[in-house]
């Protein structure tokens, strides 16, 4: 199995995957007016921003039998251990287990990070609420159009404004600092999993002792996914000592351009409804974030398919509410037969 090096952590260990695969439901409801955003505000399902929603195209409807939705604690912290599946996954889809029980150990890469969430943080421009930030060690996430990801970053979510993070030790050359990832893209509230369709199928792969989410994107090169698994039965939480269903995994499609990486998944271990510690995380902005004007991020390859379809929300929406209702989602998001 390939591991990457462990990497720095700033302040002991910092980390959102808050960068969710862009979809749209079926609805009765026209459209919501085109809106004249900047590249970086991304449709993210109503799970970040409300860009490209109306009253209920991204709020999917429970069916009959459908289990309650769990939330998320007001404030955790989470390590987690990430998978970029290579070979195999065709068959083989997430949620997976911790390591992934259906894949070789030559399918898939090891690498680490943490995650940190404050639901209550009010950031000082009082611009939005909540707060939330991934690190990722010595690998970053590999969504992005780059053969070489060894290197340690964040994404920082401070109510409204994302931020990503890069640091001295491992830095790529050319690569800021920091620059500004969306001016529109807060934390994934308690409940953000009601934007997301319960999936019966990617349930029972893992024996139904998770509850499966997600929403396949189709697009020239493949459907596009974004995932998300809770615990089926409630746990006691390490730190509180309270019942709930834990978070189990987070899955997504990630670059195949040069990233190779078709599925990636962090699975989530000691998730605990901790509150972070300011100072080693949403502190690290103010510290980081000096250059005025602040530049915004330049991460995805314009020409790329990925750009296009994180990028252009609207035009994605418009084009895919002439396919809805025939057949949109993979098999993978339908009930069983």
């Amino acid at each position: 199995m390939k591991k990457h090096k462990t990497g720095y952590f700033l302040a002991g260990r910092l980390p959102v995957a808050f960068i969710f695969s862009i979809g749209i439901f079926s609805c009765s409801h026209a459209d919501a007016p085109a809106k004249d955003e900047p590249d970086n505000v991304f449709f993210t399902m109503g799970v970040h921003n409300d860009f490209g929603c109306d009253q209920e195209n991204c709020l999917p409807e429970r069916k009959a039998g459908e289990p309650s939705d769990p939330k998320y604690p007001a404030q955790w912290i989470s390590d987690w251990t990430m998978f970029r599946v290579t070979n195999n996954y065709q068959d083989n889809p997430p949620p997976y287990t911790n390591p992934p029980s259906t894949l070789d150990e030559n399918d898939y890469t090891v690498s680490y990070g943490t995650s940190y969430y404050d639901s209550t943080y009010i950031p000082e421009d009082g611009d939005g609420k909540g707060a939330m930030m991934e690190h990722y060690d010595g690998y970053c996430l590999p969504i992005f159009p780059r053969e070489n990801n060894n290197y340690t970053c964040s994404f920082v979510s401070l109510g409204n404004k994302a931020y990503f993070l890069t640091y001295k030790d491992d830095r790529p050359e050319g690569m800021e600092e920091c620059c500004l990832f969306s001016p529109q893209n807060h934390p994934p509230e308690q409940d953000f999993i009601k934007h997301l369709p319960y999936s019966d199928l990617r349930s029972a792969q893992l024996d139904d002792s998770v509850q499966a989410y997600g929403i396949e994107l189709p697009s020239p090169n493949g459907p596009i996914l974004f995932g998300y698994a809770f615990n089926r039965q409630a746990s006691p939480d390490t730190h509180t000592g309270k019942m709930y269903r834990h978070p189990q995994s987070f899955y997504f499609s990630g670059d195949t351009t040069k990233a190779n990486a078709p599925i990636v998944s962090q699975n989530y271990t000691n998730f605990r409804a901790e509150k972070p510690d300011p100072k080693t995380t949403w502190d690290q902005v103010g510290a980081m974030c000096t250059k005025q004007p602040l530049p915004n991020c330049e991460l995805f390859d314009p020409a790329s398919e990925e750009a296009t379809l994180k990028k252009e929300g609207k035009e994605i929406k418009n084009k895919l509410h002439e396919k809805r209702g025939a057949g949109v989602w993979s098999n993978l998001t339908t009930e069983k037969k």
